[in-house]
């Protein structure tokens, strides 16, 4: 299975539990993003849900990644989330601690641990500059940096609270200049995004803007004409 590597400017699409990406509905989205990628140059990936994870990645061409997985191995782990599945479905890599999905500090360490050494890229979602600092020493893929007040609120983080983004930047990147920033929360449009990106993020992390807008497709162009520029 040929599986599409993360680039830097990155759109990372989650699509949570909506109505609108589940199922048939996941993969309309993904060949969204897919002509739109095509057509900017701009990485688009997608976080579905584990049941459509498979799908998605055997049929568009795009990179996908987990919402989730857990820190365990082969065995009695009934109802958890193996690495190894979700690599074995084609995902490139996996969110963890989503404020959705919150995790203490000692499993986000070993969730990013155990991505690694399934050849999952694991992207960290965090709340706080502090914990930003804190899980760049674990040495994620990238941060997503994400006050949780913002989150759905359609305000964004890069315009409502700007500060947040550059000193998360320049902690993450005193720690493991390696780690890539990704802007979250209230992303809605490409003025948001170019906002982020000149705070020096490298990509952004959408959920509902996006998901849930009118028109899917034009949602995403938006968003990723602006990573271009």
């Amino acid at each position: 299975m040929t599986r599409p590597d993360l680039k830097t400017p990155l759109i990372l699409v989650n699509l949570k539990t909506y109505k609108e990406t589940l199922g048939e509905a996941s993969l309309s989205f993904a060949r969204s993003a897919r002509e739109v990628s095509n057509q900017t140059g701009i990485c688009i990936a997608v976080a579905p849900q584990t049941v459509d994870l498979r799908a998605i990645a055997s049929t568009v061409g795009i990179p996908v990644l987990a919402q989730h997985i857990d820190p365990i191995g082969y065995g009695k782990y009934t109802g958890h989330t193996l690495p190894e599945a979700v690599r074995d479905a084609g995902a490139v890599g996996t969110l963890l601690n989503h404020s959705e999905r919150h995790l203490d500090i000692n499993t986000t360490k070993a969730c990013v641990k155990r991505a690694w050494e399934t050849k999952l890229k694991p992207v960290v979602c965090v709340d706080t500059v502090e914990l930003g600092k804190t899980v760049a020493a674990y040495e994620p893929y990238a941060i997503a940096i994400e006050p949780p007040e913002l989150i759905g609120s359609g305000i964004s983080v890069s315009k409502a609270r700007s500060e947040v983004i550059s000193s998360a930047v320049e902690a993450v990147k005193k720690v493991n200049a390696k780690v890539r920033v990704l802007c979250g929360a209230g992303i809605t449009s490409g003025n948001d995004v170019s906002a982020a990106l000149k705070l020096g993020a490298e990509g952004i992390l959408v959920a509902s803007g996006v998901v849930q807008a009118k028109n899917q497709l034009e949602a995403l162009l938006d968003l990723a004409s602006a990573a271009k520029t």
